[in-house]
């Protein structure tokens, strides 16, 4: 099961965003919660189930770079089952 948003999270146009990738680690038994959950967030754009270190990958758009930090520290750590996450900020060539 995933899930593909191809439509953007509402920004203005010629307004910068910041991407990025989350890797998400969930306490046994939980991981289909918190994919409930973070399909709630409405600046995910993909998210998808993994096999290894990680159960979770999480792509997100954000307006900034501080915008997609409160997204990760202040609505996905929150989420009762997430264990770790690690971020990687995208770029565009």
């Amino acid at each position: 099961m995933h899930i593909l948003n191809t439509a953007s999270a509402d920004y203005d146009a010629g307004e910068k965003v910041a991407m990025g990738f989350v890797l998400i680690s969930a306490a046994p038994g939980r991981e289909k919660d918190v994919f409930v959950e973070i399909h709630k967030i409405k600046e995910v754009v993909e998210l998808h189930p993994l096999f290894g270190e990680y159960d979770l990958i999480v792509k997100l758009d954000a307006p900034d770079f501080n915008r997609l930090g409160e997204i990760v520290v202040d609505r996905i750590r929150k989420i009762p089952g997430v264990i770790d996450t690690k971020t990687l900020t995208g770029i565009k060539f």
